[in-house]
């Protein structure tokens, strides 16, 4: 079976209109088995953001190569990119990101229906995932009247809603009291077990990595 994910030589560099330019991606490598979960640690502001974008096709590389599942992304078409993102791809960020004037159960409901699903199917399928992470009394709340862990919650379940292959997440907890974390954490990897989802996770909090299948770290625009 192909890899997951698999960058390969992936730099990026920022023009800041200051005399250097800012190289946040130096050749970086890797590769993600399918049903693995990676762990992705770096300091603040060494481009872990950056490179959870470009492995999900949120942005492109000067050079190297990204693929999914066999599927080298290099060179694609904008509505091929998109098409993939859509279908392959799902995304969790540190802060909800929540369209706020729709319910918790359409914001699952709509990625679905751009993805050529029907209403009634899309809902059930919502109405699922919202029960397996212990919010589906919550349905018809917006998202203002939701806790922060009633959230993110919201938001697995939207990520995971067009039954992507791979989860790209970046700090999903890191807007959460410990408690809270630690419980929302639990929920999102037992999600991602039950799927059978590949995984990587950008975290700062080592007990949290340490509860992935491995760690792999940014370094100088590296990855080890």
């Amino acid at each position: 079976m192909s890899d997951a994910l698999k960058l390969d030589g992936v730099s990026k560099t920022y023009n800041t209109g200051k005399p250097n330019e800012l190289q946040v991606l130096r050749g970086a490598d890797l590769t993600l088995a399918p049903g693995e979960v990676a762990a992705l640690v770096a300091p603040s502001g060494a481009g872990k953001s950056t490179l959870l974008h470009i492995a999900g096709l949120l942005d492109s590389a000067d050079d190297g190569h990204v693929s999914i599942y066999g599927t080298d992304m290099t060179g694609l078409s904008d509505a091929r990119r998109t098409a993939a993102r859509r279908e392959d791809v799902g995304f969790i960020y540190q802060f909800h990101h929540l369209l706020p004037e729709f319910s918790a159960l359409e914001n699952i409901i709509l990625p679905q229906l751009a993805n050529g699903v029907s209403d009634a199917v899309a809902r059930a399928h919502a109405l699922s995932l919202m029960e397996k992470v212990g919010v589906e009394g919550r349905a018809n709340n917006r998202p203002a009247a939701l806790s922060g862990g009633e959230q993110q919650r919201v938001a697995f379940c939207r990520a995971l809603a067009n039954k992507p292959r791979l989860l790209l997440a970046d700090e999903p907890t890191g807007n959460l009291d410990p408690a809270t974390s630690d419980t929302v954490f639990a929920t999102l990897m037992e999600m991602v077990r039950e799927t059978g989802l590949s995984a990587l996770i950008a975290t700062h909090n080592p007990d949290l990595a340490a509860r992935m299948d491995r760690t792999v770290r940014l370094e100088a625009g590296k990855l080890t």
